[in-house]
């Protein structure tokens, strides 16, 4: 996102809270201040009519609290968030529900700038995503154009991209081992390498072949190359056990699906 700006959304029902962040807020470069917001309804309208690219969301509203705002726009379509909350105990639900971080009033000006640094690297890095999609739906029509293409490109992602210091580079998906549910975040897992990235398992479900790639558990994508075993504990439970011996849990529903699609049965 190099020479445009952040546009942010300040919800909090305390005008000081408010008032604190903006401050904050007005010593960043790049950063636009689209609107401020004192009550979660008011934060639902906000969002779904400026479209901001970050939302400092306070957890403790009356009425309409800061989770309820992310259930009711959706986690999916929620914009980069970081929640602010007096009580540390809300972390962990808030996290659950794809918050970028959280701030523990009083937080600090040192505190505040790790937590807006961490937001402008993420939606740096969902912009470039967008730019490469749009590249992408741009030029995979004109393929079947040359004379010596005869197959239709493939509706899937052949890389996923992250951010590794500060970079946005790209894995193959090829490469890719397993993924795993981290929070609001989801880990790639290739080899000897991890990668972290803000995006749903179901996101990423829709985005790997189906052919190599399936969604064993909420918590789980495997790609079929790597499964070496299946185990079938006494009491129904199973997992698949990988090449490199890692073992991932296969949900109960899902346990007739996995075992054709391993060709198991």
């Amino acid at each position: 996102m190099s020479g445009a700006q952040i546009r942010v959304l300040v919800v909090d029902d305390e005008p000081l809270g408010r008032r604190r962040i903006l401050d904050l807020l007005s010593h960043e470069d790049g950063v636009e201040v689209v609107g401020e917001a004192a009550t979660g309804s008011e934060a639902v309208e906000a969002i779904r009519r400026l479209h901001p690219h970050l939302v400092f969301l306070d957890v403790q509203m009356p009425g309409m609290t800061g989770l309820d705002v992310v259930r009711t726009i959706g986690v999916d379509a929620m914009p980069a968030t970081i929640f602010v909350t007096a009580y540390d105990q809300h972390a962990l639900q808030a996290f659950n529900l794809a918050a970028l971080d959280y701030l523990v009033k009083p937080f600090d000006d040192e505190r505040f700038e790790q937590a807006f640094a961490r937001a402008r690297r993420l939606v740096s890095l969902e912009e470039t995503q967008r730019l490469h999609e749009r590249l992408m739906a741009v030029l995979q029509p004109g393929q079947s154009l040359a004379p010596d293409s005869h197959t239709t490109p493939s509706p899937f992602a052949d890389r996923i991209a992250v951010e590794s210091r500060g970079k946005v580079t790209f894995v193959p998906v090829v490469e890719i081992d397993y993924v795993a549910a981290s929070g609001a975040y989801a880990e790639l897992v290739a080899g000897n390498r991890r990668h972290l990235i803000r995006e749903s398992m179901q996101s990423l479900e829709d985005r790997l072949d189906p052919a190599h790639f399936m969604r064993i558990h909420r918590s789980a994508i495997v790609q079929r190359d790597r499964v070496a075993t299946l185990l079938k504990a006494a009491g129904g439970d199973y997992e698949v056990q990988l090449k490199d011996g890692t073992r991932l849990r296969v949900a109960r529903s899902r346990r007739e699906d996995v075992e054709r699609w391993l060709g198991a049965v």
